[in-house]
């Protein structure tokens, strides 16, 4: 799930990163979570728009979710993912001013809903 965001952040063209938190951060059912943060040039830093989750068996044995074949039958693990859809949003603009926009990347056009010029 990291690779997958990864891929939408680096199709966005957005500078990120990949953060392995501590386990004094992490959430309560999670084994590993790593932030991915991406680049906001108005406040000089690197700010969390995502998060991934491994939860390995903590939320399935709470569900008694298991994998079951012909001979077996087996725990699973999940993960969870968390990405708030305001903060890329305002990571593209930061880093996509609307004139910029408009000259360097007209491939995101089709997402705009036909809007061609950004603000004003």
């Amino acid at each position: 799930m990291v690779g997958i965001t990864e891929m939408i952040l680096r199709k966005l063209g957005l500078p990120y990163r990949v953060v392995e938190l501590c386990t004094g951060d992490i959430g309560f059912g999670a084994a590993k979570t790593y932030d991915l943060e991406v680049w906001l040039p108005a406040q000089k830093t690197y700010r969390e728009i995502s998060s991934v989750s491994s939860c390995e068996s903590f939320q399935a044995r709470r569900m008694q979710a298991a994998v079951t074949t012909r001979t077996s039958r087996a725990g699973a693990h999940t993960q969870r993912i968390r990405c708030g859809g305001r903060a890329t949003l305002m990571a593209v603009l930061e880093n996509y001013p609307a004139c910029r926009w408009q000259r360097d990347h007209t491939e995101q056009r089709p997402y705009m809903g036909g809007i061609e010029v950004l603000g004003g």
